[in-house]
């Protein structure tokens, strides 16, 4: 039996799920703290294996103080996992500070991405991105798309200007609760939108195996998280098509991610 943790959700029913004394505990970091400090009997103290997936954002500022908290609420024998499709110093240093014999499995000692996905570019004036992402969407109107975008606040405007020009698009963000969050996703894995506006939130963890392209309406401004904004789609041995558009105020960032994947992007 498991038991999922998240924030936005009931508190009180994940409490009397937890009274169930699960086998599998998953959670974000903040609610499973907001849990061990506030649900009567809860504890971690008898728990063998801990696993971080994302476990390179998982260690940055933002989780830092919660999984520190965690850290100190588990016994030291136990089993540590750490997942991550790209490796940062944080996940290095806990690695020497947290784990005794560490074993490190690595798919490649470089960055990477599938061979089956087509990456392109088009370099456009900041004014026309939004015509040429029109344009791009049109063309492939019988492909689902996840367009990925710097802020909350584009998801919206975007999803607003697609919807008024007949195309199937729904935003997700941060911003939004997670009932909202988890309503998109089930449209958008039902086929009742097939265009998905979403920031960095939905760069990892979403199970959706039919994404066909993927378009980077903002370059990132880590290169590492492009990796996994194209790693949305050609999963599985399917093909896919990954596009992003750069204009000039983001040419340095592009440049990164060429360097950082060792390969130069189609135009």
């Amino acid at each position: 039996m498991k038991s999922p943790l998240v924030g936005g959700v009931d508190h009180v029913q994940q409490s009397i799920a937890l009274g169930k004394r699960p086998h599998i505990v998953v959670a974000t970091p903040g609610r499973l703290v907001d849990h061990l400090s506030n649900t009567k009997g809860f504890s971690l103290r008898t728990i063998k294996y801990l696993v971080l997936d994302e476990a390179d954002r998982l260690l940055n500022e933002d989780f830092e103080k919660s999984l520190d908290e965690i850290l100190s609420a588990i016994p030291r024998e136990r089993r540590t996992y750490l997942f991550s499709a790209t490796m940062t110093k944080k996940v290095q240093k806990l690695q020497r500070a947290c784990l005794r014999n560490p074993v490190k499995i690595e798919a490649s000692s470089k960055y990477s991405t599938v061979d089956t996905l087509k990456q392109q570019y088009r370099f456009v004036p900041a004014k026309y991105k939004n015509c040429y992402l029109v344009y791009i969407l049109i063309e492939k109107s019988a492909s689902t798309s996840m367009v990925f975008t710097r802020t909350c606040e584009a998801t919206r405007h975007l999803a607003l200007m697609l919807r008024n020009l007949g195309l199937r698009a729904i935003p997700i963000s941060g911003q939004m609760t997670q009932a909202k969050r988890l309503g998109a996703l089930n449209k958008f894995k039902a086929g009742e939108c097939n265009i998905l506006i979403c920031t960095d939130v939905a760069s990892r963890g979403l199970d959706i195996p039919s994404v066909d392209m993927v378009i980077n309406y903002d370059i990132p401004t880590n290169s590492k998280d492009y990796i996994h904004r194209v790693g949305r789609t050609a999963r599985a041995g399917r093909s896919g098509v990954a596009i992003s558009l750069v204009n000039q105020y983001e040419l340095e960032w592009y440049i990164q991610i060429e360097k950082l994947i060792g390969n130069v992007l189609n135009f």
